[in-house]
């Protein structure tokens, strides 16, 4: 509209300029053309100077009303648009910019569509097919035919047992560092922890274990265990120390983990908060380590934990780990828990047979025999003796799990039952102290609890009545004496030694409620502290009394009384243990003394009561039914 008004005004313009210019020319006087070119001077075309002039004035005018105009004119921003709108590439792409970051769960499906097939110009790469098992079930484990399908290429590769490899690398490793400490002792005489000659005339060599290490000193031994499994394996358990020092571990009470092969220092440092009372190995493997404590708690430590978990300590420029317990019930209120000491703790072995199981079992054999699921007994002086369950997450069974801890820890010890030691008639007079508890190990099923008042208690954990109930005294009835120590035969017979707190030891088999044999004074009266059977020889056994006197029984040679005696009277024997090793022919047995100045002496006994007799399971037997 402005540019029409513009062009109107231009065309009004255009005609009225021409008119003027005719009028003005009309006016001005007719001169002839002789007058003219008669003048002479310079010629001014003034016509064409006013046309100038004019075109000046009318361009004025115009610019004069444009700039009028423009103050008046508003520019309209109605329309917009954008410069640059880039839509979705399809539909999909419009569905997750609206819906992606909502509450959807995206699924997708293979279409075929990217199988396009183009056209290009290159060379044909040559394929050849193989094939490949893993892990391989024999030699052949690749193969395959190549493109002329004429021959045929196959990698054989051996066989690789995992399981066994560790089996080796581990003994080639316990190998190794008992050849490296013999080397050190060789090099450097103030390790020889066996040079010094032996002090007692039943043994032929003996050694030490170092407990000269500044975490140890003043310490009491209270408590020896070997492992059934791994014979060179060996717990001690120590006391808080006399004199308290400068060291943090002066309040807590350590157990050791020895390998006899190695006595220089123990394998593992375990610390415990609560003073320990009884301490295990695991069944099948010695990989976990089991206490009782005075308090009623039951405390579990894996081996197999990485050190980097644990606490270290830097003692006389060495480095040593002290490991906590993996697994505690102390702190528990629960009713399943004990709130009396500890004074037994035995791991219950699988049994060999299987109807002696009675469909019972929380777990498979399979299981029981990995070592990873198996059962712990624990009892305390009031009587109270509970199963424990310790389950791999592989099992499929649930149970409530009683304690705390630590995280990532993938083993659970859960309770299984509480079982009632004593019959009615016993617990009518007065409730008898529990002392100690052994499993049978032809069948677990069935154990033996030592008692103060002279008799043990026969029980089981699946059935409801046993025969006897008892094992009595020849002299029957309750006494005030204390069955302080009880063992059964490690050769599969169903007999087992009780030693009391008179100086008593009696002979029991598990048909009888009478002892076979029992002889009264063995000790001259002195309370019997520990009694073990020898691990090579079914007929020896050894006993040790509070006057720090080991006395070595071979019922063959003499059925009346020990055929050894021997007195130690530079330092007080607090317990003993046997260790030895069955499997070889070698007549290795040993006796491990633990001694009040903390010292642990390794005895070997002599041969002639190591080494196995020709038919001495037949003799004793033969001995046995004519005791009866």
């Amino acid at each position: 509209e402005i540019q029409r008004a513009i062009n109107a005004e231009n065309e009004r313009i255009g005609t009225l300029l021409p008119k003027q210019i005719q009028k003005e020319r009309e006016k001005e006087p007719n001169v002839d053309s002789p007058a003219r070119g008669s003048i002479c001077g310079m010629f001014m075309d003034f016509e064409t100077a006013n046309q100038r002039q004019s075109s000046q004035i009318m361009a004025t005018k115009q610019k004069k009303r444009s700039s009028e105009l423009l103050r008046l004119i508003d520019l309209d921003f109605s329309v917009s648009f954008s410069l640059l709108d880039l839509p979705p590439v399809n539909e999909y792409d419009m569905y997750i910019r609206n819906f992606g970051k909502t509450n959807t769960k995206q699924a997708y499906v293979q279409s075929n569509e990217d199988n396009l097939e183009r056209d290009v110009q290159t060379d044909e790469i040559e394929t050849l097919e193989k094939w490949t098992q893993h892990p391989g079930d024999s030699v052949l484990v690749s193969g395959g035919e190549s493109s002329n399908d004429v021959s045929t290429d196959i990698v054989v590769t051996p066989k690789i047992d995992s399981q066994r490899l560790t089996n080796f690398l581990r003994s080639a490793c316990q190998v190794i560092a008992v050849l490296l400490e013999e080397d050190r002792v060789a090099t450097q005489p103030r390790w020889n922890l066996r040079s010094r000659q032996t002090s007692l005339s039943i043994s032929d060599s003996c050694f030490q274990l170092n407990t000269n290490l500044p975490f140890l000193h003043g310490r009491k031994v209270s408590c020896l265990h070997i492992s059934q499994v791994q014979r060179q394996a060996l717990l001690s358990v120590h006391g808080l120390p006399e004199k308290p020092g400068a060291i943090q571990l002066d309040r807590k009470y350590i157990v050791c983990v020895w390998n006899v092969w190695q006595p220089s220092s123990p394998q593992k440092v375990l610390v415990c908060e609560a003073e320990v009372s009884c301490c295990c190995f695991s069944p099948s493997k010695a990989t976990l380590v089991f206490a009782g404590t005075m308090d009623g708690s039951l405390v579990v430590w894996d081996l197999r934990e990485d050190s980097r978990m644990h606490h270290c300590v830097k003692l006389n420029e060495t480095d040593w780990i002290f490991r906590s317990p993996t697994f505690s019930t102390d702190g528990v209120l629960s009713s399943l828990n004990h709130t009396y000491p500890v004074l037994a703790i035995e791991p219950v072995s699988t049994s060999v047979y299987k109807e002696q199981n009675y469909g019972l079992s929380h777990l498979s054999s399979q299981e029981e025999m990995s070592g990873l699921s198996f059962q712990i007994a624990s009892m305390d002086e009031n009587g109270t003796l509970n199963l424990w369950l310790l389950l791999s997450p592989g099992c499929s069974i649930y149970l409530h799990c009683v304690g705390r801890t630590v995280p990532g820890y993938l083993y659970y010890l859960f309770h299984l039952r509480f079982l009632s030691l004593f019959p009615k008639d016993i617990l009518c007079l007065r409730k008898p102290q529990t002392l100690n508890i052994k499993f049978l190990p032809s069948n677990p099923n069935h154990f033996i609890v030592g008692t103060d008042i002279g008799m043990v208690s026969h029980g089981a954990r699946h059935d409801l009545r046993v025969h006897p109930k008892l094992f009595k005294p020849q002299q029957g009835g309750p006494r005030s004496i204390r069955a302080n120590a009880v063992d059964f035969s490690p050769f599969g017979k169903p007999i087992f030694l009780v030693g009391c707190s008179d100086g008593s030891i009696r002979l029991h088999q598990m048909t009888s409620e009478h002892p076979l044999i029992q002889w009264n004074d063995s000790t001259n009266g002195q309370p019997i502290i520990a009694l073990q059977w020898a691990l090579t020889r079914p007929a020896v056994f050894f006993v040790l009394d509070t006057s720090s006197t080991v006395y070595i029984w071979d019922l063959l040679e003499n059925d009346l009384c020990p055929v050894a005696k021997q007195i130690i009277q530079s330092d007080k024997v607090m317990t003993m243990v046997v260790l030895g090793e069955p499997e070889k022919t070698n007549g290795l047995l040993g006796i491990a003394l633990a001694k009040q100045s903390g010292i642990i002496d390794i005895q070997y006994v002599k041969k002639r009561w190591a080494l196995p007799q020709s038919e001495e399971s037949e003799k004793l037997q033969l001995l046995l039914q004519q005791s009866l």
